[in-house]
């Protein structure tokens, strides 16, 4: 795997990205190399157990869209929402599955506009979908798949109060 090429083409799609409206609630965005794989994460600092350091938090929510090696020899760019040992989640009581169930119940509504998508994994996993991979469409493909998940990233904010202390 080319990880130059690909962190280059992830940067480059978040170069395009307007993060005003990622902004207004409160999202982040970055992209790295981890676990063998070139990642575009998206996520907010509360939804992690140490808010500076989200993305190495041990209870952290996040959104990904990611290639590694695997995935490009199956021609796929991959993306998912992890929900990552809620229950040391600061300021919430937080049962992981009942959580997942929760957020799927409402994501069902948008099911229909995610590609290759499914819920049917573990609490950790909210959902995870897949794209063909076309590297002349990578960038559009990455900043629709991030505007797709602006658009649902309220229903884990709406699901988290139901479980504030």
């Amino acid at each position: 795997m080319d990880y130059h090429f690909y962190q280059q083409k992830f940067q480059e799609a978040l170069d395009q990205i307007s993060l005003k409206e990622f902004n207004e609630l409160g999202l982040k965005i970055s992209v790295e190399t981890i676990l063998e794989s070139v990642a575009l994460k998206i996520y907010k600092p509360e939804w992690s157990s140490d808010p500076h350091s989200p993305l190495g938090a041990l209870s952290r929510i996040f959104f990904s869209i990611w290639v590694s090696g695997k995935t490009i020899e199956e021609g796929r760019l991959y993306y998912n929402i992890h929900a990552l040992k809620l229950r040391e989640l600061k300021g919430y009581t937080i049962e992981s599955r009942r959580f997942a169930e929760d957020f799927r119940n409402k994501f069902i509504e948008y099911q229909k506009e995610w590609d290759n998508v499914s819920v049917k994994f573990g609490p950790l996993t909210l959902m995870q979908g897949w794209r063909e991979l076309k590297t002349e469409n990578l960038q559009r493909d990455i900043i629709k798949l991030s505007y797709s998940f602006l658009e649902i990233s309220p229903i884990i904010d709406e699901t988290l109060s139901h479980f504030k202390i």
